[in-house]
């Protein structure tokens, strides 16, 4: 009964993140209005939240690790739900991005946290996998509701109302799992790599700065120039210090297998193609077609529904036709769908549309499990969890630099006198070239160059390998 209890409380843990990844974009014309923001707020309204959670998630999962995994859970859901409440009230575009920068440090702790629970729970690996795939399974509905559940709440009482459903949320989880959690850790867990974790949020961060007010400051500016040269100072640094440090956060050795690179960088594409064009999808219906909130978040829904109904078989296709074929085969799709969004205007019909979305939904939903797996099994065994967090981190980053590319490019063109359709279509062009061009380099590329001691070359019929791939749980759990 009190694992039962543990697996509920994990997958309602992971839902309320997931939805809240999805629930922002159908609040954000509400957001605009009632903020009196431009773009620029709404870029960073997304993306102070991701980006937290893109540089914190590796270590959250060492935190719960090594400080104990119930502990920080409900440390994340302490402050996950805080900051909601900080969102809810907030009176300015500036409350609202520091709620969102907290909300991010929550879901960085509470995620993998959560996960790591889960996998202690479940020792037997048959019922592991069983709980993991119900956890992923929340995950999955926490993102399909989010544009409905966001239109209806905006709708009935306003943005405020997408962060305050997550307080009772929050509440329960809290109750229940002081009662219900035990404690546990690893003692082996590696220490807190805490300047990586500095530098590679300042490093990004800065970056991030410089994409997205560079087109209202200017890209020739002093302060934009600046952020720029200081984010790249700022990585570079990085870089030389996971070279040299004993326990890095991320291990640049890593990348010396090519599977594992190659799959790092397609999922820092799909991050990218991903939540930048979603961020926008709310935005077209609203102001490029004149629809309410609420039908902009129903006609959103093909992206997301796509994405659940098929991501459960991506691995199986995986495990039988092989990563490179599967994850292929998915850019395409998936950099289709939005070039053809490329070319939808404000008086194209829905039934010209939603096909579109679900083109591109049925491409993404192809690609994250394979690339995750393909990065697993780049790797030896025992660095299967770590090659999952990064696949996850990597992930978050694209996602990051997406919304700001991709918003730049729509300023941008505002600012040199075109529309702001004309701007999402420049946009969703540009998504889509990147997606189709990284289709053809994981077409050619995304094989193993050399097997890892220990583990075996990937055979497109090896399902057994391919699958234990995808759902073993990580050491370092992430989302």
């Amino acid at each position: 009964m009190l694992v039962k209890a543990l697996l509920t409380l994990t997958c309602a843990g992971q839902f309320m993140v997931l939805l809240d990844n999805t629930i922002v974009g159908a609040a954000l014309p509400d957001m605009q209005q009632r903020l009196h923001t431009g773009l620029t707020g709404l870029q960073w309204i997304v993306d102070a939240y991701v980006l937290l959670v893109a540089m914190l998630l590796l270590s959250g999962g060492v935190f719960a690790d090594r400080f104990g995994r119930r502990r920080v859970f409900l440390a994340g859901v302490v402050v996950f739900t805080a900051a909601s409440v900080v969102c809810s009230l907030a009176p300015s575009i500036g409350w609202l991005i520091a709620g969102r920068v907290l909300q991010g440090v929550g879901a960085a702790a509470l995620s993998p946290a959560s996960l790591a629970l889960l996998a202690a729970a479940y020792p037997a690996p048959r019922e592991r996998v069983r709980a993991i795939g119900l956890w992923a399974g929340f995950s999955g509905i926490g993102l399909a509701a989010g544009p409905l559940a966001g239109g209806i709440l905006v709708a009935s009482f306003g943005w405020p109302a997408i962060f305050l459903v997550n307080v009772p949320i929050g509440a329960v989880l809290l109750l229940a799992g002081l009662r219900v959690l035990g404690e546990s850790r690893n003692p082996s867990a590696p220490p807190i790599d805490v300047p990586g974790t500095v530098l590679s949020v300042a490093g990004v961060g800065a970056v991030t700065y410089g994409l997205i007010e560079g087109g209202a400051r200017g890209w020739t500016s002093p302060v934009i120039l600046g952020s720029f040269a200081a984010g790249l100072v700022l990585l570079a640094a990085f870089v030389v210090v996971e070279a040299r440090v004993s326990t890095p956060m991320l291990p640049l050795r890593l990348f010396r297998q090519r599977l594992f690179t190659v799959s790092n960088t397609a999922m820092v594409v799909v991050g990218f193609a991903l939540m930048g064009s979603s961020f926008f999808f709310s935005q077209f219906f609203v102001y490029v077609q004149g629809t309410s909130i609420l039908a902009a978040g129903l006609q959103t829904l093909p992206v997301s529904l796509a994405m659940v109904i098929v991501s459960p078989y991506a691995g199986r296709f995986a495990a039988r036709y092989g990563f490179r074929v599967v994850v292929s085969i998915g850019l395409a799709l998936a950099g289709l769908g939005l070039l053809a969004l490329s070319f939808v205007h404000a008086d194209t019909g829905y039934g010209n549309v939603w096909w579109r979305l679900a083109v591109a939904g049925i491409g993404f939903a192809l690609t994250m499990s394979p690339l995750t797996g393909a990065a697993i099994q780049a790797v030896s065994p025992q660095e299967g969890g770590l090659a999952s967090g990064v696949s996850s981190t990597t992930r978050q980053i694209g996602a990051v630099l997406g919304v700001a590319v991709l918003g730049a490019i729509v300023h941008t063109r505002e600012s040199g006198g075109a529309s702001f359709e004309s701007g999402l279509n420049s946009a969703f062009l540009a998504a889509g070239a990147v997606t189709l061009a990284c289709a053809v380099f994981t077409g050619l590329w995304l094989t193993a160059a050399r097997t890892p001691r220990g583990v075996r070359a990937e055979q497109p019929g090896d399902q057994a390998v391919s699958e234990r791939s995808l759902t073993t749980p990580p050491s370092r759990p992430t989302s």
